[in-house]
């Protein structure tokens, strides 16, 4: 894999790292996009998960560097639109032709439309507004789409016939309640994702979404755990390493006839 350059968002913590890890190990160079955000505190959400959203990229690339990886970070606002033509110019004039694409970052909001305070697990709640619908559909819709757009006009000017796009998403055929945005923008991502798994095929791209189970990104308390538990539908605890394999096995050559689909994880 010592030919492809990857870009990668939100890779500061979570899947976002442990996947640029994975594939600096098999030779990708990364971009590591990355955006610093500050949680208010939540007495339902552990303060191990605010000190990941406050990190920055260096620490995901200082990793990579030391194990012999090439990868690069990035600041990125993906709520401008700007924004990804920028960062394939970076990683371009850093590493060449971006091939691999991972969207995987989320302006994660908890809103909802029930007359509440709070969820189940404890976590603050708002009511859907323009500036919760603003927040996570441009970090979760806009954002992969432009990104693919990026991606797909630049693949095809230079004649590319190899590409893999994955997206990431937990969102339900009953939407997400109590994070109703999220749920939404993500449906949104995943339209997106199977339209070009279609459109360019004939570029030899393959496109993909892949739904974790519940990871513990440093948000997962024992109240989660005893609810995954208790669950039919779900089964394990993750960790972003074992996330990160999955994607990097769709990005792998292995992965050539895998498209177009929503791989759930349980």
């Amino acid at each position: 894999m010592t030919e492809h350059v990857a870009i990668v968002t939100g890779s500061n913590h979570g899947i976002g790292a442990a996947t640029a890890r994975a594939l600096a190990a098999e030779g990708v160079s990364v971009l590591c996009a990355y955006w610093v955000v500050h949680d208010p505190v939540d007495p339902g959400v552990p303060q191990a998960y605010r000190d990941n959203r406050a990190l920055d990229g260096d620490p995901v690339v200082a990793a990579i560097r030391a194990a012999g990886g090439r990868a690069t970070a990035v600041a990125a606002d993906l709520r401008d639109p700007g924004t990804p033509r920028a960062l394939f110019d970076a990683a371009e004039a850093e590493f060449g032709p971006v091939d691999i694409l991972i969207n995987n970052a989320t302006g994660w909001v908890q809103d909802t439309f029930r007359p509440a305070t709070e969820d189940d697990l404890g976590r603050a709640m708002q009511r859907v507004t323009p500036e919760t619908w603003t927040q996570q559909f441009g970090v979760d819709a806009m954002a992969p789409a432009l990104l693919i757009a990026e991606f797909a006009g630049r693949h095809a000017a230079r004649g590319g016939t190899w590409g893999r796009i994955v997206g990431l998403h937990s969102g339900g055929e009953l939407g997400f309640p109590s994070e109703v945005s999220y749920g939404a923008a993500k449906a949104a991502q995943t339209n997106y994702t199977m339209s070009a798994a279609v459109e360019l095929a004939p570029y030899g791209v393959t496109a993909n979404m892949v739904h974790p189970p519940v990871t513990d990104t440093g948000w997962v308390t024992d109240p989660v755990r005893e609810f995954v538990e208790r669950s039919s539908a779900l089964v394990n605890v993750a960790t972003p390493d074992e996330v990160a394999e999955v994607i990097a096995y769709l990005v792998s050559d292995r992965g050539r006839l895998i498209t177009g689909n929503t791989i759930t994880l349980r």
